[in-house]
């Protein structure tokens, strides 16, 4: 049976076990067409000449763009919660220098 809505008029997503364990995928690359947005998540393993798309994700430019914002607002509440999520190829800013006003 497909999705339903319950009384409340609230979706009912259900969550299959062979699902609910996810896939890990360290590499995302994404291409577009002027109707779909198509996320390609891949597994690169170290010393491995060939990596494999383990999921691919196929949205419309509309969902596509709600995914952005969705990502954004969760990383800024993960950042509040555990601080600035840094990435390999940032270096972090130097402290400002400290300067005092001369009297």
């Amino acid at each position: 049976m497909g999705n339903q809505e319950n009384n409340n008029g609230q979706l009912q997503i259900e969550l299959k076990e062979e699902v609910a364990q996810g896939t890990y995928a360290n590499l995302a690359i994404i291409t577009h067409s002027s109707s779909e947005f198509i996320l390609d998540f891949v597994r690169v393993m170290p010393g491995m000449p060939k990596a494999g798309v383990k999921s691919r994700i196929v949205l419309a430019p509309e969902h596509a763009k709600r995914l952005l914002r969705a990502l954004e607002e969760n990383i800024g509440k993960y950042e509040r919660s555990f601080g600035a999520i840094r990435m390999p190829d940032e270096q972090p800013l130097p402290p400002l220098p400290n300067i005092k006003g001369e009297a």
